[in-house]
């Protein structure tokens, strides 16, 4: 069977060339990421030290708490980001947040994993997807972050939970506001279903992309009144993190 799977995919790599996500460039194998070379130089990594808290890359020392979270420190315990917000990485997580296109899912997964932000993750004893409004799920027909915390974390299948944590009221999108903005329309938007399942619990948050923080500290702060012990994050990527030392996947 295994020859077999080995001759059908051969056939189809001649038949059906796998091609670049970013360029469309021929690749010569179908395995991902599907990037070639050149596009995988824009995949800039973010490799530690890092805030201890909100995960922001320092430019050098040990991991230590930034300004930022030594005068207001996230409600999270610590947060952690596989890449910069920039291309080929935005590219493929717009297609999959906004167009539905999940043929970059599998890529994006196979590069975080390489990542020394997913290495440093501590084992999670649930997996929590920030959760749309059901109003957002409806018109979108699926939850990206959901999506991405299955590709990702494969192993952890059993520990990934969407029914816990719920989006209780619409709000406006994040990117057309400031960032004291984004925190007022973020109060009180999210409850915690069975507050005793979260318990005592070590939580793994999964998001797509991380901005301000503001999403993520609102979705702690109601984990952590429901008694969770901590409350850990995870993302694709994180904007304004420019200049800090990133390395491309190329350079590795």
């Amino acid at each position: 069977m295994s020859f077999l799977h080995k001759g059908i995919q051969a056939l189809q790599e001649l038949l059906f060339p796998a091609r670049c996500l970013g360029c469309e460039e021929q690749l010569a194998s179908s395995r991902p990421p599907l990037l070639c070379s050149d596009c995988l130089k824009g995949a800039t990594t973010l490799p530690p030290p890092f805030c201890t808290c909100c995960g922001t890359p320092l430019p050098f020392g040990d991991n230590h708490l930034c300004l930022s979270c030594l005068e207001e420190p996230l409600a999270l315990t610590r947060a952690r980001s596989s890449f910069l917000y920039q291309e080929p990485i935005s590219t493929l997580v717009r297609q999959l947040k906004f167009n539905g296109n999940l043929t970059g899912l599998a890529s994006l997964a196979a590069l975080v994993q390489e990542t020394a932000a997913f290495a440093d993750l501590n084992p999670p004893d649930l997996i929590l997807p920030v959760p749309l409004h059901i109003q957002r799920l409806r018109e979108r027909g699926f939850n990206q972050s959901l999506l991405l915390a299955r590709a990702c974390f494969p192993e952890w299948q059993q520990r990934i939970r969407f029914d816990l944590l719920k989006r209780r009221r619409p709000t406006v999108p994040q990117t057309r506001l400031s960032g004291k903005a984004r925190r007022h329309n973020l109060h009180k938007a999210f409850c915690v279903q069975q507050p005793h399942t979260v318990q005592g619990k070590h939580i793994l948050l999964v998001d797509d992309v991380l901005t301000t923080g503001s999403t993520l500290h609102e979705c702690a702060k109601v984990l952590l009144e429901a008694e969770a012990t901590e409350v850990e994050t995870f993302t694709v990527a994180r904007s304004g993190a420019a200049g800090t030392g990133g390395r491309s996947v190329s350079q590795r």
